[in-house]
């Protein structure tokens, strides 16, 4: 079965079982199907105009291409590439080049989930964040289509994921805005001892009310201020989605290249925030690792309650169809682990979902023969 199948199952998994009470639709997104090629330039912009005529921002000093060999789709991901190579452009020479996508796609509100593996290195700053589309910054995309009317950070910043070489198991989310931009007050993070070794799901959902950012479900920063105004809140408006890895000074004399890789972007229209919603990640109960994932046939389950409550956690596969139910009953509050054994399962991709009362968290399991 190929990607774009096994994607379209889990859109309708996803979609149907799992999320018709809070009207969760698909409105975009890439799946960087394909074995090689160039991106999608449909739905992609290749920023590479440095906006202050000699450089980037923060210092960095790599050159933005719209080379192949700083961008392209191979065996269903796309690669960013940051690589170590002297190279001139727009009259400036310079010894480091990387890639800077600007999404074609702008929208106001909703949900943003991209899987990623980060790339590794001492100075090396990917980056999966949003801008407003109202940006006047000097060949941006969409200041480019005449919409560039405003500066940073009125326009406001939304860090979906920003990684540091030089602390590689970190990851932060943040806001920006008039109220608090640059060293923002307005951030959070978690450690992800994988993130640049294995896939995660990066997640923004945004709200008229708030922003949660999470990484697989598990949420470490929460924006809701109390009072709304121009200069805490200038997210009532379109905004668009931006990827790259930027070089810092400080990058490592023995760097040479390292690559985010990206096997998909979807952009949801949900409801989070509304008074009727469900909640995707809940405060009540977490799924904290599977492991191992993928497995065979035992994987370990670690979740924590905090609340005593009636929990149960059931396996799901590509079809929405339940092929067992691992456990169903009462736990009290704090942290438990369960197994299952799928001796009797066949090999392929499940959903685990762990419900309690109207909360439910999914985790993709895989199991291998």
């Amino acid at each position: 079965m190929n990607k774009s199948i096994i994607h379209n199952f889990i859109f309708l998994f996803c979609a149907t079982s799992l999320l018709l009470s809070q009207n969760k639709q698909l409105i975009w997104s890439d799946e960087f199907d394909g074995e090689y090629g160039p991106i999608d330039a449909n739905k992609w912009f290749h920023q590479t105009i440095m906006p202050n005529g000699y450089s980037w921002w923060n210092g960095e000093v790599q050159h933005y291409t719209n080379r192949i060999n700083n961008t392209y789709i191979s065996n269903g991901t796309l690669k960013i590439v940051a690589k170590k190579e002297t190279f001139s452009d727009q009259g400036h020479t310079k010894n480091y080049t990387s890639a800077r996508l600007n999404s074609k796609f702008a929208f106001k509100y909703g949900r943003v989930e991209i899987r990623a593996k980060l790339p590794k290195g001492h100075g090396t700053w990917p980056a999966m964040w949003m801008l407003g589309k109202d940006i006047n910054e000097k060949g941006a995309y969409w200041q480019l289509q005449g919409f560039g009317k405003t500066s940073w950070p009125q326009c406001g910043e939304l860090d979906i994921m920003e990684h540091w070489g030089s602390n590689q198991n970190y990851i932060a989310s943040a806001i920006h805005s008039p109220s608090s931009y640059g060293n923002t007050v307005n951030k959070g993070g978690q450690w992800i001892n994988t993130a640049s070794d294995q896939f995660h799901v990066y997640t923004l959902d945004w709200s008229s009310e708030k922003m949660v950012f999470s990484v697989d479900n598990k949420v470490h920063y929460t924006y809701k201020p109390a009072d709304k105004n121009s200069s805490t809140w200038p997210f009532d408006k379109e905004m668009y989605i931006l990827l790259n890895i930027a070089i810092e000074p400080s990058i490592s004399p023995g760097f040479t290249q390292s690559e985010m890789e990206i096997d998909y972007v979807r952009i949801y229209n949900n409801n989070l925030g509304t008074e009727n919603s469900s909640n995707l990640m809940p405060d009540d109960f977490e799924i904290s690792s599977v492991y191992p994932n993928p497995f065979n046939p035992t994987a370990t389950i670690n979740y924590s309650i905090n609340k005593n409550s009636n929990i149960d956690f059931s396996v799901f596969d590509l079809n929405g169809k339940m092929i067992d139910k691992i456990f169903n009953g009462y736990k009290t509050r704090g942290k438990h682990s369960l197994k299952w054994n799928a001796n009797q399962i066949p090999s392929g991709t499940y959903f685990l979902r762990a419900t309690s009362g109207k909360n439910f968290i999914n985790h993709t399991i895989t199991l291998t023969k």
